[in-house]
């Protein structure tokens, strides 16, 4: 009913086939694959990660690429790219939204459904000014992806850890009130969520509500833990940057209760992937731990899957 895989990117080392290969032997049915450019690319963690360049391959490679993965028993739930579309450099902005587009393409042509990203933001203007430049430079790239009949699953974080995303954060897509205007601004059914529950948590919101009240907007879902320190929250409160007091876990291992989340997917008949994404860093030092991170957390979701 929901098939369980996980987000290449915790994987940096390995190949395209190398990442399916070891999915198959651990029983997931699909990964989220990585597609950053060659060049250009965010520097944080996490990022920068490639297991399809969509910008080195044409498309007869694509189609020879399709026709291999076609022969694979785990499928690519979808194409995943994070940078900042909005950010203030518009060289950079228009750079990411440009690669984007690629993967767009790309994903119509392998026959991926799904291309996973951030709306962006500029994060040293307000809420208003950014749903006005996002009005500018999303409609062109929504009409791309419903030409080709591809989704975006836009993840919901906030992309606010650190002081250089502050104030404001680098992705606008992080409430229901500001999902619910920028959906009004493009009311295309492509349009929807890359839904992580985790990012509510450290919000102090019910990480169920969007599932339940944005169940045709689930594109792709995002399995992500999180954990709350409320010592460190009462000593500097949730104006801070929240990595001050919250720390991105493994399924399992932090705040969300798994069961009541799956129950909740079920309940909307919810019948879409969903992906661990490995962000903790007690799972780093090493590629041994990296894969003890992704096993414990298939290990926690499986007892509530059917």
């Amino acid at each position: 009913m929901l098939d369980l895989g996980f987000v290449s990117a915790i994987l940096p080392n390995k190949t395209l086939w190398e990442v399916l290969d070891f999915a198959h032997a651990q029983q997931f049915a699909c990964v989220e694959i990585m597609c950053w450019p060659s060049s250009n690319a965010d520097t944080r963690r996490y990022a920068g990660v490639s297991h399809i360049a969509v910008d080195s391959l044409s498309s007869d490679e694509l189609l020879a690429l399709k026709a291999q993965l076609a022969l694979h028993p785990v499928k690519i739930s979808a194409l995943g790219y994070y940078p900042n579309p909005m950010d203030p450099n518009e060289e950079q902005a228009l750079f990411y939204r440009e690669h984007i587009k690629k993967i767009i393409q790309a994903a119509a042509i392998l026959g991926i459904g799904t291309v996973n990203t951030f709306v962006g933001r500029d994060y040293t203007k307000n809420v208003a000014y950014n749903i006005g430049k996002f009005t500018e430079v999303w409609p062109e790239i929504v009409a791309l992806a419903d030409s080709l009949n591809i989704k975006i699953g836009i993840e919901n974080c906030p992309m606010f850890f650190t002081d250089d995303e502050w104030p404001g954060g680098k992705n606008l897509m992080t409430t229901p009130k500001i999902w619910d205007q920028l959906f009004s601004i493009i009311p295309s059914k492509n349009f929807g969520l890359n839904y992580d529950p985790s990012h509510m948590v450290f919000q102090m919101m019910d990480y169920t509500y969007p599932i339940y009240h944005y169940a045709d907007k689930l594109h792709h879902v995002h399995l992500k833990d999180v954990k709350v320190y409320p010592e460190k929250l009462n000593r500097v409160g949730i104006l801070a940057n929240p990595l001050e007091y919250h720390s991105p876990k493994i399924p399992g291992l932090g705040d969300i209760h798994w069961g009541k989340f799956i129950s909740a997917l079920n309940d909307v008949r919810y019948r879409g992937p969903i992906v661990i994404e490995v962000e903790d860093k007690a799972y780093e030092g090493s590629d041994e731990d990296i894969e003890k991170a992704i096993l414990s957390a298939r290990n926690h979701i499986k007892q509530y899957l059917p």
